[in-house]
């Protein structure tokens, strides 16, 4: 039997959607087992996985709509009607490409039914999708917590690939590469490319003026204050934030207890000519023996923040992983707390969209701390507007008209003096 052009990627996108889905694993881990593959056809891949994750749920009402009974969630002749409609509606693969690379990947099951479904749905036209459902318990628990008007804004952001944001150590630079390259700067330091291409390809890359860094990921470091000269970034791990503390003049201590993102630490450090101390450690064994005048937690959590860089999120963020993720981001704030001087500022932050890992933690960490306060920012960038308590709640919908941003949490905790 000749061999069909393309299958090769199709076939590595059934196992990355596959791997994501029953094993919860992330799309950039499950994409390590095709790195065999051509690049392009690696890039392919991805891409097709990544498009049925940003619309599961409707591909699966398109299914069951052509099917007499509905197929079993982790069947193989849904996972591949999932990834040909994905490409038909998320990147306008023709039917006939469609069809003939899907076929193969039912090798030994119901390729007449495969076959069958893709007909009808292909004649009737595929719908443009262009706000999908997100998961029901995902859109029940948002819902609950940001109101209807956020559920819509997520269901069109994760249609959407997000632009590139850039992070520069020096503002002057950032507006001038914005002028000379079609950005736009949202904020001081920063420029917002529209531009998708490979970051070693862009202009100014070898010079390390920048680095990439979503706007949103860059406000907790904003919350610094200058005058604070020795700075501890615990779980620092890629780096962004390590690097805007050291290019702001901050003395920075970076922790991380994964040696190999640590690693990547180093690399962006050299690459953009600025220091930190870098101490490959968990933070919840570690003992560093003086304190800091601020300490900034970007705590581990479950991420869906980043849903529209990393759909697969939604559906790896069941309740038992926050409630997990909860209960190690209080354990690593409490002890962070204890390497603060009197008058520094702790700022606490998760790239999350869940209450329980972020107001939800303020608020217990401040009952049980009556030596801290929350402190109100000024200087944060004029989109950013604190709620009645002084905490920075980013949640989709925020500058949408301009690309949107990653959803996020931010508070500034400040020990009272002694």
């Amino acid at each position: 039997m000749a061999i069909v052009e393309g299958v090769g990627a199709r076939h590595a996108a059934l196992k990355m959607l596959d791997s994501v889905l029953r094993q919860g694993r992330t799309l950039d881990a499950a994409a390590q087992d095709s790195r065999g593959l051509a690049p392009a056809d690696q890039g392919l891949a991805i891409a097709i996985a990544g498009e049925a994750l940003r619309r599961l749920p409707d591909l699966d009402a398109l299914i069951d709509s052509a099917t007499q009974r509905p197929l079993p969630d982790d069947s193989k002749a849904r996972m591949v009607l999932r990834l040909a409609l994905a490409q038909k509606i998320g990147l306008g693969t023709p039917d006939h490409a469609l069809v003939a690379t899907a076929l193969p990947l039912i090798d030994g099951g119901p390729r007449r039914l495969v076959h069958g479904v893709l007909g009808t749905l292909l004649r009737k036209g595929m719908p443009a999708l262009e706000a999908p459902r997100l998961p029901d318990p995902v859109e029940q628990r948002w819902t609950k917590a940001w109101g209807e008007e956020v559920v819509l804004a997520a269901r069109r952001q994760i249609a959407q690939r997000p632009p590139l944001d850039l992070s520069f150590a020096d503002d002057s630079a950032a507006q001038s590469y914005a002028t000379e390259h079609g950005g736009v700067s949202l904020a001081p330091r920063h420029v917002r490319l529209k531009e998708t291409a490979a970051v070693p390809g862009l202009a100014g890359f070898g010079d390390g003026g920048w680095w990439v860094q979503d706007l949103a990921a860059s406000l907790p470091a904003r919350l610094i204050p200058a005058e604070a000269a020795e700075v501890l970034d615990l779980c620092a791990a890629p780096g962004g934030k390590t690097m805007q503390l050291a290019a702001a003049g901050h003395r920075v201590t970076a922790v991380d207890a994964s040696k190999n993102r640590l690693a990547r630490i180093r690399e962006n450090l050299q690459r953009t000519k600025l220091s930190a101390n870098v101490v490959p450690v968990d933070a919840l064994t570690w003992a560093p023996g003086r304190s800091f005048e601020g300490i900034l937690l970007d705590a581990p959590c479950s991420a869906t923040g980043t849903f529209r860089r990393h759909p697969e999120v939604i559906y790896r963020a069941r309740p038992k992983v926050i409630a997990g993720s909860a209960e190690l981001q209080a354990k690593l704030l409490n002890r962070a707390a204890n390497w603060l001087n009197p008058g520094g500022a702790l700022v606490y932050s998760v790239c999350s969209l869940e209450y329980d890992e972020g107001e939800a933690i303020v608020t217990a960490f401040l009952s049980d701390h009556p030596d801290f306060r929350l402190d109100r920012p000024t200087d944060l960038p004029a989109f950013v507007v604190p709620d009645a308590a002084g905490r920075i709640r980013i949640l989709p919908g925020l500058l949408d008209d301009q690309g949107g941003l990653d959803g996020f949490f931010a508070a500034r905790l400040v020990r009272l003096p002694d």
